[in-house]
């Protein structure tokens, strides 16, 4: 099969074995070294991804994409949430009452957001039944003053279901003792478990019974919107309030936890830009690698020379040999990466039950394990950047390579 000479010559300068072996040890580790940084660079970038996933898919469905709400209490929500879902965006609405609080038991007091839901419709706009340890979204009955709380709080409460708990509002009601803080006794009839922040303070009663603690009627505070892409949502929330009429008030996810996700964006970056630094810094290494190859070979590019072998064709036999240690390193890598990318989460598991020690703890992070999703085209991308460093990196010894005069070359040979 024909090759072409240069091709032919730099595959032949690849594969031979030297007779100066620290050459060859140099060349294997400028590949190694550039494996092992696109495929920490992969596996690094898949966690962060996991890790932001698992935040949206749990945060934000818990959380509302969109909310409509009136200036004070919305006393027509069942006209917005029928309107609101027929928006070809909106997967479902459904209304709330929410208020912020305190909660006492087992001579404890926690901090709490106090949510007052519709069980059949708060099923349709958010996953809390699909994280419900312990009793049911169901268990949640008008006029029974039954309430759901996370697994942090239970735990740092010391409750169980059927205990009984104080909900304090920061609301003053005058009584005939005096003027005595806003309260209510409420039962523990359900238990779930997202993660840490929303373990901790989120907390879900029946809309009627928060509506009578909160004295606001039979209104709801707002509409709560679940959307088909939450980065559309507050684009979503403003058509379904401009086709209500009047004054409504909207916002959204990016208002509350925006911060959160653009902070988790920004670190993704950063710690991208660093690790390719160190496929660069391995990508490089070629040049160190053909720079001693080209002095072991100055004889030999001489003899090409007085063969007939133009500058440009020594410089790409020299090009190929750099460009094969670059490609075949990055390949690896890249292969290690996606490999590294689908296990780390079950290694990781296996080392923790090795050690007896979770490295995780749902407690105080968000969740328990170590996510990964491998995005193809972070792959695509870190691929090419190597690829393209270690190109890069050959010009220079190629260079000098095509730079050798034969006669000086042979002078002592």
């Amino acid at each position: 099969m024909f090759k072409p000479l240069s091709l032919s010559i730099g595959l032949r300068y690849t594969a031979a074995k030297r007779r100066n072996h620290f050459i060859s040890f140099i060349s294997l580790t400028s590949m190694l070294g550039l494996m092992l940084g696109v495929a920490v660079l992969i596996i690094v970038l898949s966690v962060m991804n996991g890790f932001d996933k698992e935040l949206k898919q749990k945060i934000l469905g818990m959380v509302p994409h969109a909310v409509i709400r009136a200036e004070d209490v919305l006393a027509d929500w069942e006209r917005v949430d029928e309107i609101a879902e027929q928006h070809p965006s909106v997967i479902a609405a459904a209304p709330f009452v929410q208020g912020q609080g305190m909660i006492t038991g087992a001579g404890n007091v926690r901090g709490i957001m106090l949510n007052g839901v519709l069980p059949e419709e708060e099923r349709q706009v958010s996953i809390i039944e699909n994280h419900m340890q312990e009793g049911a979204l169901e268990d949640l009955q008008a006029g029974e003053f039954g309430i759901i709380i996370g697994r942090l709080m239970a735990n740092s409460l010391r409750l169980q279901l059927g205990d009984r708990v104080t909900v304090i509002l920061p609301e003053a009601s005058i009584t005939p003792a005096g003027v005595l803080p806003r309260m209510k006794r409420f039962t523990v009839v359900g238990i779930f478990s997202v993660g840490a922040e929303l373990d901790g303070n989120y907390t879900l009663v029946h809309m009627n019974d928060a509506a009578t603690l909160m004295r606001t009627g039979a209104k709801a505070h707002g509409v709560r919107l679940l959307t088909d892409d939450i980065f559309r949502a507050p684009r979503v929330a403003e058509e379904v309030a401009r086709s209500l009429g009047g004054v409504y008030y909207v916002s959204d996810w990016t208002r509350t936890h925006g911060n959160l996700f653009q902070a988790i964006q920004m670190e993704k970056t950063m710690i991208a830009l660093l690790l390719m630094f160190i496929v660069a810094v391995a990508a490089f290494n070629i040049v160190a690698t053909l720079v001693m190859v080209v002095t072991d070979k100055t004889a030999d590019i001489a003899i090409l020379r007085t063969m007939g072998a133009t500058p440009g064709r020594i410089m790409r036999i020299f090009i190929v040999q750099g460009a094969v240690i670059g490609v075949v390193g990055t390949l690896a890598g890249t292969a290690l990466g996606i490999l590294g990318a689908y296990t780390i989460s079950d290694i990781i598991s296996g080392v923790e039950r090795l050690l007896g020690h979770q490295f995780l703890n749902a407690e105080i992070y968000f969740i328990s394990y170590l996510p990964s999703d491998l995005q193809w085209n972070d792959v695509w991308i870190i691929t090419s950047a190597g690829m393209i460093m270690s190109l890069l990196a050959t010009i220079y010894p190629a260079w000098r390579a095509s730079r050798v005069e034969p006669a000086e070359a042979l002078r002592y040979e």
